[in-house]
């Protein structure tokens, strides 16, 4: 199929799904849950009619990583609410660096030991697998818990838990993977840590200088598509510059360049009675970006997934859930002492169904190299959480915060 082709048929699916978004906030499901659903019953019937696709796995890497990728986490990082992330800004550390780490080694073992297999999985691919699955993506909800009048606490915890915890998954990915190319003999776990420190800092550095040189330049533009085209031109030069220049994380410092800019600006947001068009710009991008990977992921679902892999599926979505049990009590055991920064029973509940995996998740499993021989078993594990989560865990959070709101009026 060539380009044109494909390009119509992504057309067209994003005009149904669209059509069909009313359903989807009826039913308080997320849009993804219809557009991975609009993928799948697509491609299958264009499958079927004998035609081509055109999606091909080994293409998926340069369009999600320097593409869509970027997007993502300057759009997240530029409309963060900096005053609520100062209010809870101990909460939404723990939960995103320390307590993370431990969730994705708890994660890691789980689907290690789960399926019992070191020669065909060994303890690389699982630990591959969790850091893929640490990535939380809360914003398929986010709005709907605000309209459910979910506490706002909450909602900003997800948020900000989500912000950091990609960045450092993303990071964590790239780092795990240059391990899994390798042979063991060339590549020891010293050297990892090494690895991640230096391009973990090294992204820090340059996208503290690509904020403030952007600072500089936004400060000679008045005009809002001008700011616009100012920020999208610095999301991915600082990204791009970032790993292709100084071989550091693209990650961090696109996120620390979106930071910079949203604390800029943060005065002109508060001012204004409605939201800024650059604002509007960034939302527009992100939403056309998660579409097209999440019709991508529909597409690229088959049966035989399910039918030889749904085992693995079942264990990823038991760690999963089980790590971020223990990462919620045990942050709400370290939070305790802090009356401000407490954890309710309820707001952990909310927070254990609220964590969803999406777009980040999605965009790194998606460039994942296929020369790992395990590399479709991991496609598989992750697909089936991602669908878990928005199938099951999203139409459960309505529910669940009806009740709590029950609970606490008797």
């Amino acid at each position: 199929m060539s380009l044109s082709t494909s390009l119509i048929w992504l057309a067209v699916a994003l005009l149904m799904a669209l059509l069909l978004r009313p359903m989807s906030e009826k039913w308080h499901l997320p849009f993804a849950a219809v557009l991975i659903t609009l993928g799948f019953v697509a491609s299958e019937i264009i499958v079927a009619a004998g035609f081509d696709t055109g999606i091909r796995f080994h293409a998926f890497h340069d369009l999600i990583f320097y593409v869509l990728l970027p997007l993502l986490i300057f759009q997240a990082a530029f409309t963060l609410d900096m005053a609520a992330f100062r209010q809870h800004w101990l909460g939404i550390l723990l939960l995103a660096l320390p307590l993370m780490l431990l969730a994705m080694f708890i994660c890691a073992w789980l689907i290690f030991f789960g399926i019992a297999h070191p020669t065909g999985f060994p303890f690389i691919a699982a630990l591959l697998t969790a850091v893929l699955l640490a990535a939380t993506d809360p914003a398929a909800v986010v709005g709907m818990l605000r309209k459910l009048g979910a506490p706002k606490r909450v909602c900003v915890l997800l948020e900000g838990e989500s912000l950091l915890n990609d960045a450092l998954a993303i990071v964590g990915y790239s780092v795990i993977l240059q391990l899994a190319l390798m042979p063991a003999t060339l590549f020891s776990a010293h050297d990892a840590v090494i690895a991640f420190v230096v391009v973990f800092a090294g992204g820090l550095a340059c996208g503290a200088v690509m904020g403030v040189v952007a600072m500089l330049i936004l400060q000679r533009f008045t005009d809002t598509v001008a700011q616009a085209v100012v920020t999208l031109s610095v999301a991915y030069l600082s990204f791009l510059l970032a790993e292709k220049v100084f071989a550091v994380s693209g990650v961090m410092a696109v996120l620390i360049t979106g930071l910079l800019l949203s604390y800029s600006q943060q005065q002109a947001r508060q001012q204004a009675l409605i939201p800024s068009f650059v604002d509007e710009f960034w939302a527009f991008i992100v939403f056309v970006a998660e579409a097209v990977m999440f019709l991508i992921m529909g597409v690229t679902i088959t049966l035989s997934m399910f039918v030889h892999n749904w085992l693995a599926m079942l264990i990823a979505i038991a760690a999963v859930i089980l790590a971020r049990f223990v990462m919620l009590m045990t942050s709400a055991v370290l939070l305790w002492p802090v009356k401000s920064q407490r954890l309710s029973i309820a707001d952990q509940k909310l927070m254990l169904l609220g964590g969803l995996r999406g777009a980040v998740t999605l965009a790194l499993v998606l460039s994942l190299p296929t020369e790992l021989d395990y590399w479709w078993t991991i496609q598989s594990m992750v697909y089936g959480v991602v669908l878990f989560t928005f199938v099951v865990q999203a139409p459960l959070l309505p529910r669940l915060l009806r009740r709590t709101k029950t609970l606490s009026s008797d």
